[in-house]
């Protein structure tokens, strides 16, 4: 009995003892497991926060190599502005030397060039004379043959040989009247072949020439220079009063600018101006100012005096002018490589504000000095960039920004 109540007690504290491991055990087993998706669910939890963080610390954090802010405007570091060699200058008031372009021609010097033209229909008997030949005043140019002439010369024979008549017979001999007739003829019939172009010399000539000879005559020149142009041939018909000849002295040459119908300045008489021919300038004055506009070109016309000793200029050639007068105020002027294009087509500089930021002004354009350009709009004492406006550019439009916010 005894013996039996000793196992029965062993028994008993087995399955006790069994159950409490089993309870601790499945409490290992239940801790474990909560553990494990605790340590699973746990980088699921804190993610988005650390992303959320991550995200606005990157959002914040500042690079270092912006240039640029939402104004559109452009700000560039010291190493930037030394390796572009980008300079900024306050705008300053000056007075300059202004200069004007115009296109040019050349032009024979009206003043001193002869046209050697027929007073009456002819014909072409002769030529003395070629083109481009240089020749002197007085020298013979062409002979040419009319009906008109020879019947002058015969009025002027008659008339002449009637005035020396009645002038030997005394004043008794013949009357008052017909002396004056006489002696009108003989002048009619003189002034007769003068307008008809004959020199002095062809009309003494024409009393005494024989009858084969009647109707020829012969031009000269009125002055020396060069022949410019002979629009003629050897028995040509030729009208009265067409160009056969030009004659110019080309040592003194004109210069015909034209200005746009909407430029305003004025240019006076005695500016000077260069005038580029060939890659070679020439000192000229202007002499004349047209006040007409031309209804084909719509342009005004200029002239200029150019010297011409050693004859490199011609008629006919085309020039650049360049007029240069000093400004009778001051003005505001920066280099041209400082003037942009804005993305409305307008003129613009980069001025600098007080936060040293480069924002695109725009700005009017004056006259040209030069390598410099009238500027209007700005404020003496404005800082703007004039040298480098390009490398500002590219940096602007790398960031994407329109100047105009548009």
């Amino acid at each position: 009995m005894t013996r039996l109540k000793i196992i029965l007690s062993a028994l008993l504290f087995i399955f006790s003892n069994l159950g409490q491991a089993t309870t601790v055990a499945q409490q290992k087993f239940d801790d474990t497991k909560t553990g494990h998706q605790h340590s699973e669910e746990a980088p699921h939890a804190h993610t988005p926060d650390a992303a959320l963080d991550h995200s606005a610390t990157t959002a914040v954090q500042p690079s270092e190599n912006v240039a640029h802010d939402q104004a559109g405007g452009v700000r560039l570091t010291p190493t930037q502005m030394r390796l572009a060699n980008v300079q900024i200058s306050p705008l300053e008031k000056h007075t300059y030397q202004a200069q004007l372009y115009a296109p040019g021609e050349i032009k024979a010097n009206g003043y001193s060039s002869y046209v050697l033209s027929p007073r009456v229909d002819s014909i072409v008997v002769k030529r003395h004379a070629t083109l481009g030949q240089h020749i002197q005043v007085g020298a013979p140019l062409v002979t040419l043959f009319s009906a008109e002439v020879a019947s002058a010369q015969t009025t002027y024979r008659l008339a002449k040989a009637q005035w020396l008549r009645v002038q030997k017979m005394g004043k008794g001999t013949v009357s008052e009247k017909r002396l004056l007739t006489a002696k009108a003829e003989y002048e009619v019939a003189h002034s007769q072949l003068v307008a008809f172009g004959l020199s002095a010399k062809a009309i003494a000539q024409s009393a005494v020439s024989p009858a084969d000879k009647l109707g020829e005559y012969t031009l000269f020149a009125g002055t020396s220079g060069a022949v410019l142009s002979d629009n003629f041939a050897q028995g040509q018909r030729v009208d009265a009063g067409i160009e056969l000849m030009l004659i110019a002295d080309e040592s003194l040459l004109w210069v015909e600018a034209q200005l746009s119908a909407n430029q305003t300045i004025n240019i006076d008489t005695g500016t000077i101006a260069q005038v580029k021919v060939n890659q070679f300038t020439y000192p000229a004055k202007v002499i004349q100012e047209a006040h007409t506009i031309d209804q084909i070109t719509r342009s005004r016309i200029v002239r200029l005096s150019v010297q011409n000793s050693q004859h490199q200029l011609h008629p006919g050639m085309f020039s650049d002018v360049y007029f240069e007068f000093s400004t009778e105020q001051q003005v505001l002027a920066v280099p041209e490589q400082a003037l942009l294009r804005n993305p409305d087509g307008d003129w613009a500089v980069y001025v600098q504000d007080e936060d040293g930021e480069l924002i695109a002004t725009e700005i009017e354009r004056g006259r040209r000095f030069g390598q410099l350009r009238e500027i209007k709009g700005l404020a003496e004492g404005t800082k703007v960039v004039t040298q480098g406006a390009f490398f500002v550019a590219s940096e602007q439009a790398k960031g994407g920004f329109d100047p105009h916010n548009h």
